[in-house]
């Protein structure tokens, strides 16, 4: 079996966003400290459950796990290298938001082993985050930046969207070259999704904001894919770029279908071909673990076709794309054979293209990956 990659929730916030369905609570923070505990009780119980397995990527997001005091934080990393082998160079992730960090906060944190920081910039344009609901302005993001700098990291990532209200393609790519100019090795860059019952969903829906329309919204997209290759940032996955040597480790373990185990309130595990996810409430989860029980409330075996499902579509996000004799090695099956209808139909299309070796996305099919993506979904 591969390393293992672990996934830790901090489901705390100071506010929640106008867009966002994570889950996360804003106003808990009296809660740290049990929570830490709990976390820590379950990083124990699932460490001795798989004979304390090797770990090469660690993950800490939320929810604003910055929000956590550095001490607790160190108590988590802590826990997992007690409980877990963590292998040398370990990527160890941990998201942060502007607002919520200061230098002396990250240098120790650095100490404590994070090597690896993901900032929730999402804009670098005060009327945009304002009308996201965030709780930061631009010039806190670069100032978050220039901290983790000085605080010796050298694995920085931001977020940006792109499709928000009021956004047009020519602000849009300004603030693409604010976020280059940060010196940066990694930028993720998603479109807005309104999700149903989240409050700019709810406001678009009662007609108080207007989106970009899909000239603007394509424009914006094809800004992205096209500026920040030139500048060094190579597109490795539909909506992530890097620096050469500097992509996701973790994240590319969920694209190449490997195994992970998710720790904490509504936590994700895919472990020997078994999805399974964690209780979502804070206090349910304190209650679960601190009464000897198990915070898990659902498990779910994956059949074969959903499994080759996931497996390629998961593999087609990613630039390089699908490799044929890893796909048969894993489902001792032909995936040319088994899928050739769909792949002469996505050929055709110019979605799709590829050689003796593998398949992967053309530009238009990474426009329009969930056309792919669905294409491959067993019937019904």
């Amino acid at each position: 079996m591969s390393n293992l990659g672990l996934y830790v929730h901090i489901p705390f916030c100071r506010q929640k966003c106008l867009y966002c369905d994570f889950t996360s609570y804003p106003g808990a923070e009296h809660l740290f400290i049990a929570y830490t505990t709990a976390l820590c009780q379950q990083i124990a119980d699932q460490g001795g459950m798989l004979c304390k397995p090797a770990v090469d990527t660690i993950y800490i997001g939320g929810g604003t796990p910055s929000l956590l005091p550095v001490h607790l934080i160190e108590q988590i990393l802590s826990s997992i290298d007690d409980n877990f082998t963590i292998v040398s160079g370990a990527e160890i992730s941990m998201e942060a938001n502007p607002g919520t960090v200061n230098k002396d906060q990250l240098a120790a944190l650095k100490i404590a082993g994070v090597n690896r920081l993901s900032f929730g910039v999402q804009s670098f344009n005060n009327s945009l985050l304002a009308r996201l609901g965030r709780i930061h302005q631009a010039a806190d993001a670069l100032v978050a930046v220039e901290c983790a700098f000085n605080a010796g990291f050298n694995n920085i990532s931001i977020d940006l969207m792109y499709g928000l209200p009021g956004q047009t393609p020519d602000g849009f790519a300004w603030e693409l070259e604010q976020a280059v100019a940060l010196k940066i090795n990694h930028i993720s860059v998603y479109g807005l999704k309104l999700e149903e019952g989240t409050p700019l969903a709810t406001a678009y829906d009662q007609g108080f904001i207007i989106l970009p329309d899909e000239a603007a919204d394509e424009a914006m997209y094809d800004l992205m894919t096209e500026f920040l290759p030139l500048q060094g940032l190579g597109r490795y996955e539909i909506s992530n770029f890097a620096r050469p040597g500097s992509e996701c480790r973790h994240n590319l373990k969920y694209w190449r279908y490997q195994p992970y185990l998710g720790l904490g309130t509504a936590a994700h595990s895919f472990l020997n071909g078994e999805r399974s996810a964690a209780v979502s409430g804070i206090k349910e989860y304190i209650d679960a673990l601190s009464s000897g029980s198990s915070p898990v409330v659902m498990r779910e075996k994956v059949s074969k076709a959903e499994a080759m499902a996931e497996y390629t579509f998961l593999a087609l996000r990613t630039t390089y794309g699908l490799v044929f004799s890893d796909f048969a090695r894993y489902f001792a099956t032909d995936f040319c054979q088994h899928f050739r209808s769909i792949l002469v139909s996505l050929q055709q299309q110019k979605l799709l293209d590829m050689n003796n070796e593998r398949v992967w996305l053309t530009g238009r099919g990474m426009k329009f990956g969930n056309v792919v993506f669905s294409s491959f979904l067993p019937d019904g």
